[in-house]
C-alpha cells in the first residue's frame, strides 16, 4: 500500500478504500474556512478597541473575506476540475494559511483587511474543491451520507468558531484567532497528500475564461454593493457596483447561452431540482446567518457574556445541526427532497420568527429555542439541497457544481448580514434617537447611534464624567439595551417574512418525489454509461 495515493479516482476500478479518512480531511478543510467568518464575530470587540476601527472599518474587516470568497468560487472550481482537484485543495489551504499568518501579525487596519481578502481567495479555492473531491471519491450509494457529513460540518463551524476564538481570547490578543487556522491548515495539507487521491475532469475541454471573468465581475460587484450600500449609503460607489452587477449578469447569461462549453450552463436554472435547491440554499442562509449575527451581539453587548461564554452558548446550535443531519439521512430517501428541504425551511423560518419576542428583559433562554430550531433546520435542509445541486452536473463539472452551491451559500450569508444588519442598525438608531435624542452632546449621540457597542462606550464615559454620573449613565445604558432589543425584534420580523416568502417559492419550484426519483435514476444511468465508456 503506497504512502501517498497516486492513482487518480477516474482510473480506479473500485471505490477508494480510504475514502472515509479522505472525507475527514475534506471536512477539516471546510471547518476552518467557515470558522474564519464565525470566529471573527466574537473577536470584533477586541479588534475594534485595539485598532480603533470605525463602523466602516469593522464591516470591511469582516467582509474583506466575503467578496473574493463569493466572487471566485465558480471560476476556481472549474480550474480545479481542469487541472487537479487535490492540487486545488492543497494550494487553497496554503493561501489560506498565509493570509492567516499575515492577519495574526499585522496591527494596521488596511493590512488586516488585505489579510482577510487573501484568506478569502484561499477559501474560494478550498470550498468547491472539498465538494468536488467528495463527489468524485464516493460512489453514488454512499454520496448522500458523505454530503450529510459535509453539511453538518458547516453547521458545526458556526458554533465552533466563536467557541475556539473565545477560548483563545481569554488569554491572548485577537491575532490568535487568525493564527489558530495555521496548524489546522497545515494538518489539512498533510492529510490531503496522505489520504486524498488525485482527481480531475476527463475530456473537459477549454475553460470559458470570458464567462468566468463575467461571473467574477457580476458576483463581486453585487456583494460589494450589498455590503456598502445598506450600511454606508447609496453613493456613487455602491450604485455603480449595482449597475455593473446587473449589466455583468445579463452579459454573463448571454455569453453562456451561446458558448459551446460554458463556465456554467445557465439553462440548468430552468431545471426545477437545481433551481429550487439553489434558491433554498440562498434563502436559508440569508435568514440563518443574519439572525445568528445579531443574536451573538445581544449575548455579548446586552447580556454581558464574554467571547468564551458566548461560544459555549452557541453549542446547542451545533448539537441541533447533528440531530438534523441524522434525521435527514433517514427521511430524505423516503420522503424526497421537496418535503425535507421545505420542512427545514419552515422550521428555520419559525426560529427567526421567535426572535421577534426579544425585549429588554430577555435572557439566554429566549435565544435557546431559536438557536435549536435554526441548527436543526441547517442539518435537515442543507444536505439534500447540496446533494441535488451536485447531482445536476456531470462528473467533469464537479468543481463548477461545488462552486455554484457554495456561491449560493456565501451570497446568502453576505446578503443576510448586510441587509438584515442594515435594518438592525437603522431600527436601533431610530429608537435610540426617540429615547435620548437631545439629552447628549451631538458627538456623543453620533457615537451612541453608530452601534450598540458605541452606545455602551458612551454610557461608560458618562459614568466617569462629573457632569453625568451613575444615574444618567444607567438611564442611557437602559435606552441602548431597549433600542437594540427593539431592533432585533423588528429585524427578525422582516427576516422571517423574507424567509417565509422564500420557503413558499422553493416549495413551489422543487418537484415532487416522483419527478425527483426519475431525475436521480436518469443521472445514475448516465453516470454508469459514462463509466462504461471510459472503461472501454
Amino acid at each position: 500500500m503506497p504512502l501517498f495515493p497516486n492513482t487518480p479516482v477516474e482510473k480506479m476500478t473500485e471505490p477508494y478504500h480510504r475514502r472515509w479518512w479522505a472525507l475527514l480531511v475534506l471536512c477539516l478543510s471546510l471547518l476552518i474556512v467557515v470558522m474564519a467568518n464565525t470566529s471573527l464575530v466574537v473577536a470584533a470587540p477586541d479588534m475594534t478597541k485595539d485598532l480603533g476601527l470605525s463602523s466602516s472599518d469593522l464591516q470591511w474587516v469582516i467582509d474583506g473575506y466575503t467578496v473574493p470568497y463569493a466572487a471566485l468560487m465558480l471560476v476556481l472550481g472549474a480550474i480545479g476540475d481542469k487541472y487537479s482537484r487535490r492540487g486545488a485543495l492543497v494550494l487553497g489551504l496554503l493561501i489560506f494559511a498565509g493570509g492567516s499568518v499575515m492577519g495574526g501579525l499585522v496591527d494596521e487596519t488596511n493590512l488586516v483587511i488585505t489579510a482577510r481578502a487573501i484568506m478569502g481567495v484561499g477559501a474560494a479555492v478550498v470550498m468547491p474543491a472539498t465538494l468536488s473531491l467528495l463527489v468524485a471519491i464516493f460512489p453514488r450509494t454512499e454520496r448522500a451520507k458523505a454530503i450529510t457529513a459535509w453539511s453538518a460540518t458547516s453547521g458545526l463551524a458556526i458554533a465552533a468558531g466563536p467557541l475556539a476564538a473565545g477560548w483563545l481570547l481569554e488569554n491572548h490578543a485577537w491575532g490568535s484567532t487568525f493564527l489558530m487556522n495555521v496548524p489546522v491548515a497545515v494538518l489539512g495539507v498533510v492529510g490531503a497528500l496522505l489520504l486524498v487521491p488525485p482527481s480531475k475532469a476527463e475530456g473537459m475541454g477549454r475553460i470559458d475564461y470570458v464567462g468566468g471573468l463575467l461571473s467574477i465581475v457580476s458576483v463581486g460587484s453585487l456583494v460589494y454593493a450589498t455590503i456598502e450600500g445598506p450600511h454606508f449609503g447609496w453613493g456613487v460607489g455602491p450604485i455603480t457596483a449595482a449597475v455593473v452587477a446587473g449589466v455583468g449578469l445579463l452579459a454573463f447569461v448571454a455569453w453562456e447561452l451561446k458558448h459551446p462549453n460554458p463556465m456554467l450552463d445557465v439553462r440548468k436554472f430552468t431545471e426545477r431540482p437545481f433551481g429550487g435547491s439553489m434558491m433554498a440554499v440562498l434563502f436559508f442562509f440569508f435568514g440563518t446567518f443574519g439572525s445568528i449575527y445579531y443574536s451573538t451581539q445581544f449575548l455579548q453587548f446586552v447580556l454581558g457574556y464574554d467571547a468564551l461564554e458566548t461560544g459555549i452558548r452557541l453549542l446547542p446550535l451545533a448539537g441541533a445541526v447533528f440531530v438534523g443531519a441524522a434525521v435527514t439521512g433517514k427521511l430524505a430517501p423516503k420522503l424526497g427532497v421537496k418535503i425535507v428541504v421545505g420542512t427545514g425551511m419552515v422550521i428555520g423560518t419559525a426560529g427567526v420568527f421567535l426572535l421577534t419576542r426579544i425585549e429588554t428583559g430577555s435572557t439566554y433562554t429566549d435565544f435557546l429555542t431559536p438557536l435549536l430550531l435554526l441548527g436543526f433546520a441547517i442539518g435537515l435542509s442543507l444536505s439534500p439541497a447540496t446533494d441535488t445541486i451536485m447531482g445536476s452536473f456531470p462528473e467533469s463539472e464537479l468543481g463548477v457544481a461545488g462552486g455554484a452551491n457554495d456561491t449560493a451559500l456565501e451570497l446568502g450569508c453576505a446578503l443576510g448580514i448586510a441587509i438584515l444588519g442594515s435594518l438592525l442598525a437603522t431600527s436601533y438608531k431610530d429608537k435610540l434617537t426617540d429615547m435620548v435624542g437631545g439629552h447628549l452632546p451631538a458627538e456623543a449621540m453620533d457615537t451612541a447611534k453608530d452601534s450598540v457597542g458605541g452606545g455602551i462606550a458612551v454610557a461608560e464615559q458618562v459614568a466617569k464624567n462629573p457632569q453625568g454620573g451613575a444615574e444618567q449613565a444607567q438611564t442611557l445604558l437602559g435606552a441602548v439595551h431597549e433600542s437594540f432589543a427593539h431592533a432585533i425584534a423588528h429585524t427578525s420580523l422582516i427576516g422571517a417574512i423574507i424567509m417565509a416568502a422564500g420557503t413558499l417559492i422553493v416549495i413551489a419550484v422543487l418537484p415532487g418525489r416522483k419527478h425527483t426519483t426519475k431525475h436521480g435514476e436518469e443521472a445514475a444511468a448516465a453516470t454508469e454509461e459514462q463509466t462504461e465508456t471510459v472503461g472501454a
